[in-house]
This record gives structure tokens, sequence and C-alpha cells, in this order.
């Protein structure tokens, strides 16, 4: 009987191993009496963020509250997360309703919690409302208005042009003729994108990032709105001369850049203009100080996801997009003592240091249910680059973990109505879907203002899985 037993644990070990390496060891002590709520708005249930940002702090012992639309999103069924609340919302709320969900949950957690959005929408209510919220709730100390005009792509740009950091041309046309014009100067093609949070809710002009190669698409494309859209017209940066990165970072209380990661996008879904469905940390020194030091120029504190491309025709980093809270793959970073933005983030609201340490390099990270699609995608790409199946820092899975596999099941089980997708043009031109690290926002009708207006606060509760434990009083995690 003991040696079956020794022969399930060998198994056990070896499961931990394919799935997630074990992980760390000298992690830093967190205050557990502090909890976390996970908040966003708008309707998209399959969001791998909101899934690691509950591992990674449960696995540390942190209780960890989320806003879910249901009981049944891989989120609201992950064994890490300790209490979940029912709130589907639309982003066509009022603004004093969402405002006061919020302060009710920080009242159902009953301590003062960090506040952790993970969509733009949230991240920009948070921030505007910060005096009201940091109440109930432990926030960055960022400037109200910021993290709205960094989420905005017209803004975002006249940002980097203050800060002197590369950007693509852009302009918000006011009119449809005004759109034909900015078109025509910039060049077919052209990425037409929608604007800012709460417009892609309320009146989106387009499903995703969108590449316009002439003018009569253009004009087919026009022709399904009803009024002006808030829309960017952006130039186009062929991806045959350029590389993608991702830039993650925590900046703390004092503006400093507490640490710093980048990567390479290896596949992207919709291809070359979706969220990244394959990554490989690396090393890259120059973009990390001019992500950096643009953080430093704006005055962000908090958690940033950024979207660079490096353009071979002039050798220049253009900034792309701003996520001011993490991006969905942020847990393709982490540090050899394992700390990532959102343990980061944990660490210093809570009066905690934060230790740095060396990002682990060589790391790859896979979105399960759009790798393959997005392998399609690139099939005939003779600039693709070759994917690394067990690189040297290992592989972290957004949706599979051994110590939690209930979120991956429900992944499945809800991606199934969109296979049918999978196949058709859009898939190669990567003109629909997501461009921020949403995996998909699932299309509702927006309804009435006040619809769902407050939290259901039946909520559902499990035991907090903390970290687990092996020998010496070690703590080693594993990955998602």
């Amino acid at each position: 009987m003991l040696l079956a037993s020794r022969r399930r644990a060998l198994v056990v070990t070896r499961a931990f191993t394919r799935i997630g390496r074990p992980r760390v060891v000298g992690l830093p002590r967190f205050d557990r009496t502090v909890p976390t709520l996970l908040v966003k708005i708008g309707r998209y249930p399959l969001h791998y963020g909101s899934v690691a940002a509950a591992r990674t702090l449960g696995r540390v012992g942190v209780r960890v509250f989320a806003v879910t639309e249901d009981r049944f999103t891989p989120t609201a069924r992950s064994r890490h997360l300790f209490e979940r609340f029912s709130w589907p919302t639309t982003g066509a709320e009022e603004t004093a309703d969402l405002v006061a969900g919020l302060l009710a949950l920080g009242d159902r957690i009953g301590v003062r919690s960090v506040l952790l959005p993970t969509d733009d929408e949230a991240a920009v209510l948070i921030a505007e409302h910060s005096v009201v919220l940091g109440e109930r709730f432990l926030l960055p100390n960022v400037a109200a208005a910021l993290p709205r005009r960094l989420a905005s792509k017209h803004r975002l740009a006249e940002l980097c042009a203050g800060a002197g950091v590369p950007t693509p041309e852009s302009g918000r046309p006011r009119s449809v003729a005004d759109m034909f014009a900015l078109a025509a100067r910039m060049g077919f093609p052209v990425a037409l994108k929608n604007d800012a949070p709460w417009e892609r809710l309320s009146n989106p002009a387009v499903s995703g990032t969108t590449i316009v190669r002439d003018a009569a698409e253009l004009e087919r494309l026009a022709c399904g709105w009803s009024s002006m859209p808030g829309v960017i017209v952006q130039e186009y940066l062929p991806h045959e001369q350029s590389t993608d990165w991702s830039v993650h970072m925590y900046c703390g209380a004092e503006a400093d850049c507490t640490l710093a990661f980048t990567g390479l996008v290896l596949r992207s879904f919709p291809a070359y203009t979706g969220v990244t469905a394959d990554g490989l940390t690396a090393a890259n020194e120059e973009l990390r100080e001019l992500a950096a030091g643009f953080c430093r120029a704006v005055g962000f504190r908090g958690i940033a996801g950024m979207n660079w491309r490096l353009d071979r025709r002039d050798g220049r980093y253009k900034l792309l997009d701003f996520n001011v809270r993490p991006g969905a793959k942020f847990r393709m970073f982490e540090t050899e003592q394992g700390i990532d933005v959102a343990r980061a983030l944990h660490l210093d609201l809570t009066g905690r240091p934060v230790p740095l340490g060396r990002e682990i390099q060589d790391r790859r990270y896979v979105v399960g249910n759009l790798a393959i699609a997005a392998a399609v995608g690139y099939r005939h790409d003779p600039t693709r680059t070759r994917i690394k199946r067990r690189p040297a820092g290992g592989v972290e899975r957004a949706w599979l973990a051994a110590d939690d596999p209930l979120p991956g099941l429900f992944t499945v089980i809800r991606s199934l109505p969109s296979l049918r997708l999978l196949g058709g043009p859009d898939l190669h031109r990567g003109t629909i879907g997501p461009t921020s690290d949403q995996t998909a926002r699932s299309a509702v009708p927006h309804g009435s203002r006040g619809e769902h207006a407050g939290p259901d606060l039946e909520s559902e509760r499990s035991a907090p899985a903390g970290p687990v434990s092996h020998g010496g009083g070690r703590i080693r995690t594993f990955g998602g």
C-alpha cells in the first residue's frame, strides 16, 4: 500500500512538472489579512486574466473575491477564488450605480481590500472615483484623469508626442468625410480601432483592430454605422517588417518602476492584430527603459500592460496600446523570486517591500483555445518565428493548471459554440476579435441604463487554497 501511495505521488509530481513547473522559493510574506477584489465591466466570461489573478494571489494565501457574470465562468470555478459576486454588467449602467455597487461589495467583504481592475473600463472608473472608493479599498495613487487618457488611442498619441515616445501616426475623425481624408493622407492600408473605453461597449465602430485595404472597403464598413462612432484611423505597420513586443510593469508609490518585464508576441488571434495566443519572455533593456521613461514622464502609478511594435524600417519601437491594468497575459512574466505585477501591487499597497529580481527568461506563454487557431492563421507566413515547445524557462498556460483544473474545463464547455467561427476568412485577415487582451466580449444587448445596477450579494464561497508547501517551510507555486 505504501508503494502504491508513492507511485501516485510520483504521478502527481510529474503532472505538475508538465503543466507548470514548481517555482520558487523565497517568496516574501504577504499580508493575508488584506483580501483582493477583482472587478471588470462588460460581458466577456472567458477572461483568462481574471483566472490568472485569482490563482497568483490565491496561491500565496491572499483571499480573492471576484465579480463574475454567473457562477459558471472559468474564474468563478477556480479553487483559488474565495468568494464570487454575480454582477452581469454591460457598460450602459449609470456611473453612480457602478460606484455604489463596488462600495456595497466593499461592505460585504468587511475589511479594506486591494481593488484590482481587469479591464480598462473598470480601471478608469476606479481612478475617477478614487476618493470615494479609497474609503473601502486600497488603490494606487494615480492622477484621476490619467487612466482615461492613456486608454484612449488618440489621447495616448498626444501623451506620446509630449514625452517624445514613438507611436504610429493616427487621428480621430469627426465625420465619415474626415475619416476618408485621414486614410487618404496616410495611404492604404490603414488600421481602424475603437478609440476609448466605454465607447467600444456603447457604440463600437469595429469589433477589433481592422485592417482596411482600400477606399471601397472603408466605405462598406462605414455603411454599417448609424452614427459616427468613436474610431481612430492609424498608420499601418506591416507585420512583414515589424516585430511585436509586450511590456508589463508595476510602477510603485513614488512612480519608480518597481518591476518591468519584456517579451515577444509570437502568435496572436486574429493573426497580427488580436490578443496574444503564444508569447515568449525575452530581455530587452532598450524597450524596458523606453517604457519606464514613458511611465515616469506621464506620472503613471500602478499596473500597466503595453503593446509595442518594432518597426524595422526605421529601427524604432512604437507604442500601440497602453492597458491601465494587468494585461490578460500578465502571468507570462515573473521574477525568479516568484513576483509578478499582481503580487507586486498587493505587496506595495499593504506596505511591504517588493523584492527586485531577474525576470525568468525564455518562458513560453500559451492560451490554449487561441493558440491552435492562431497557428492556422500563421501557417503560410514565411517570416513567422519558430515556436520552442520546451523552452528553458518553462511553459505558463493561461487555462490549464494541475492544481486548478475546473477553469480549463469550463472554458472548453463555453467555447464550443464559437468553434464554427474559427474557419472563417477573418482568421487570416485579422479583422475580427478584440484589440485588448479581453479574450471575447460576448455580443449582448446593452439594455437600458441602470440595468443590473447592483451585484448579487448571494455569493458562493469556497475555502482559500493558500500556498502549496513542500518541506522545510519553503513555498512553491505552480504555473497556470
